[in-house]
C-alpha cells in the first residue's frame, strides 16, 4: 500500500514539474491532499463522528484559521494563521469551487509572471486579503480559512493581463446555459456581485468573506497594473485580444457562484 501511494505521488509530482504551471497545480494538488487529510472531509474515521467529528473540526479551523479577535490581540503563533488558513477550506464544495477558480485562471497568469513571481503574488496577496478582512471585522471570533482571497487576487491580474481571453460562464438566471464571455465582462460582473454581497453581509455580521474577496481581486488587480501596466496604454490593452494563442481565446471553464460560509469564501 505504501509502495503504490509512493508511486502515484512520484507520477503526480513529475507532472506538474513538466507543466508550463507547476505552482497553479501544485497549489491544486496540495489544498485537495490537506482538505482528504483534515476533519471536513470526513475521509478519516480516526476523528469520529457526530458530534465529535464536529468538535474536530471546529478545533481545527480555529488552529489553522484566523480568527480577527485573536489575531491582533492573541498569541504570537496567531500572526501565522493568514498564511495557514490559505491551505484550509471548509467543505467538499468550498474546496472544488476554489480549486476550479484556480484551475481556470491560474496557470496562464502563472505563465505570465512566472513560477517564483507567481508563487510570492498568490500567498502575498492571499494573506494580505485575509488582513483586510480580519481588520473590518477585529472582534469576530469566527474562524476564516480558504484560498479565496489568494484566488481573487489571480482573478484581478488575469483581468488586467488577459481582459479579452474567453471563459466559458454558467449562468443561473440563463438556466446554466454554457455561454462564452471575455474577461473584462466576466469578471467585473463578479467582483459586482461580491460587492453587493458584502453590503448586505456586514447587517448580519462576519460569514462568507465577501470583503477578503474585493481586497484580493482590487489587490491582483493594482499588482498587475503597477508591474505590467508601464509602457502599455490601457487603451492599446484593450484594443486588442490577448490570450494563450494571441487572438483572445482563454481557458474555458465554470465560473458560478463565489464559495463561502464558514471561510473566506
Amino acid at each position: 500500500m505504501i509502495s503504490t501511494w509512493s508511486t502515484a505521488a512520484g507520477r503526480t509530482l513529475r507532472t506538474v514539474r513538466g507543466t508550463s504551471a507547476p505552482v497553479t497545480y501544485g497549489l491544486i494538488v496540495l489544498c485537495c491532499l490537506l482538505f482528504a487529510l483534515g476533519p471536513a472531509s470526513g475521509l478519516i474515521p480516526g476523528y469520529g463522528s457526530g458530534d465529535a467529528l464536529l468538535a474536530a473540526q471546529r478545533a481545527y479551523f480555529r488552529r489553522w484559521g484566523v480568527v480577527p479577535a485573536e489575531l491582533f490581540d492573541g498569541p504570537a503563533g496567531a500572526a501565522l494563521t493568514p498564511a495557514t488558513a490559505l491551505f484550509v477550506h471548509g467543505s467538499w464544495v468550498h474546496l472544488l469551487g476554489n480549486m476550479l477558480f484556480l484551475f481556470v485562471f491560474g496557470a496562464m497568469t502563472e505563465e505570465r509572471m512566472g513560477r517564483v513571481e507567481f508563487t510570492l503574488f498568490y500567498v502575498g496577496c492571499g494573506c494580505l486579503a485575509l488582513l483586510g478582512y480580519a481588520a473590518a471585522n477585529a472582534g469576530s471570533e469566527q474562524s476564516l480559512v480558504g484560498a479565496s482571497g489568494a484566488i481573487s487576487a489571480v482573478l484581478g491580474a488575469f483581468l488586467y493581463l488577459f481582459p479579452h481571453a474567453r471563459v466559458t460562464s454558467l449562468l443561473p438566471f440563463l438556466f446554466f446555459l454554457p455561454l462564452r464571455f471575455p474577461a473584462w465582462i466576466v469578471l467585473p460582473f463578479w467582483a459586482a456581485l461580491q460587492w453587493l454581497a458584502a453590503g448586505q453581509a456586514a447587517s448580519d455580521g462576519p460569514g462568507v468573506a465577501y470583503l477578503a474577496h474585493l481586497v484580493g481581486f482590487g489587490l491582483g488587480f493594482g499588482y498587475a497594473w503597477m508591474r505590467y501596466g508601464r509602457g502599455t496604454s490601457l487603451r492599446g490593452r484593450l484594443g486588442r485580444a490577448v490570450g494563450g494563442d494571441g487572438k483572445g481565446e482563454g481557458p474555458e471553464g465554470g465560473l458560478g457562484r463565489a464559495v463561502g460560509g464558514r471561510r473566506a469564501g
